[in-house]
């Protein structure tokens, strides 16, 4: 919808054993959205739910196609680490680390369209009950 924030939930789930941080990189379009959480630790056999936000919008774009996408990347972690050990280096695949990532493609929706008004004088609207 046009001139409002819009925003969807995107659930990580971690099915291993072992914890798993994880970081969602804007690639394309910062500014449009916003990631919260945008870094975190999924928990063994858990699920992690991020809420991505598009700001408004002023016009549709062209035949309502997006080419915005996201990075999400995700690391196994030491047990004992928590949010604040999450970095950087964490992630970056130079240093040796295992890094997994998943890129997401944004799509566009249509708002649904509010059920039509059954027109006065119609049978549906004139039913009487005898």
């Amino acid at each position: 919808e046009l001139k409002k924030q819009i925003s969807c939930s995107l659930q990580l789930t971690n099915k291993s054993d072992d914890n798993v941080a994880f970081k969602v990189v804007k690639t394309t379009s910062p500014k449009k959205y916003c990631v919260r959480p945008n870094a975190g630790i999924v928990l063994p056999r858990s699920t992690c739910d991020v809420i991505v936000t598009m700001q408004s919008q002023r016009e549709a774009p062209p035949d309502m196609q997006c080419k915005d996408k996201f990075l999400v990347q995700s690391v196994i972690i030491d047990q004992t680490a928590t949010t604040t050990y999450i970095t950087t280096e964490m992630f970056a695949k130079e240093t040796g680390n295992v890094v997994d990532e998943v890129k997401l493609q944004v799509t566009y929706v249509s708002p649904p369209q509010p059920p039509s008004p059954v027109p006065e004088g119609s049978e549906e609207g004139n039913k009487s009950i005898c």
